[in-house]
């Protein structure tokens, strides 16, 4: 599961920087993040507060659907990681992109550690730049940076809507700070489940999951066009 592949020997540096972070008063990049363990809107400064940014994702509009962005993610089903817990596009993008930047100026690290690194949020976050809603749906490397963007973004909650960001926490617990894995939500299932796309997860792939209720921290709500 993502949270246990997060704290693997092959990516111990770089979840050490990513979990030690703290959250206020640092840069919150462009976008959003990974992972098991990761945003909000694209940033410009590494100084750049959480309202700053808050404000910045109010005005922002995007003109991808729910439907066009859970299309893209689904593609993606099968692509994989290599034995070393890297490999794939969506840590390479992530790598060499202006969030890495703000991220190692936040986290400590280098661009190299993201690309071994758990990937859950990247694989999120190269979602929102390739169908450009990154404005919207964020870029990050940490799970629960990306979370706190959306609630100070005074977009997160607790239900269950087509596109909506899901933050899981394997214990059940509802802190944010908890919070161990990201995906996308496809449906509502009506029985206490969940059906989703994720990044990262299983054997280190993209698949879609159904997952219960109780492991959800909460909702990030992307403001798609209609």
């Amino acid at each position: 599961m993502a949270n246990i592949r997060f704290t693997s020997a092959a990516k111990t540096n770089i979840a050490r920087a990513l979990l030690g972070a703290t959250i206020l008063g640092t840069a919150f990049g462009a976008h959003m993040t990974s992972a098991t363990a990761a945003d909000k809107q694209p940033i410009d400064t590494a100084t750049a507060t959480v309202a700053d940014h808050a404000e910045r994702s109010r005005e922002t509009k995007v003109s991808a659907t729910a439907g066009e962005v859970l299309a893209l993610a689904k593609s993606q089903v099968g692509i994989t990681e290599n034995a070393a817990g890297g490999g794939t596009k969506f840590q390479r993008w992530y790598a060499n992109s202006q969030r890495a930047a703000e991220t190692i100026a936040r986290d400590g690290g280098s661009r190299a550690d993201y690309l071994n690194a758990a990937w859950c949020a990247m694989f999120v976050s190269w979602v929102g730049e390739q169908t450009g809603a990154r404005s919207q749906i964020g870029w990050d490397a940490w799970t629960v940076a990306h979370a706190k963007w959306f609630q100070a973004n005074h977009r997160f909650g607790t239900e269950a809507k087509p596109g909506a960001i899901v933050y899981f926490s394997w214990s059940g617990s509802k802190n944010l700070n908890d919070i161990n894995h990201v995906g996308f939500v496809e449906k509502d299932n009506g029985d206490g489940t969940i059906s989703t796309v994720e990044g990262n997860t299983g054997n280190g792939k993209v698949e879609e999951r159904v997952r219960p209720k109780s492991q959800v921290v909460g909702y990030g709500y992307p403001q798609y066009r209609s």
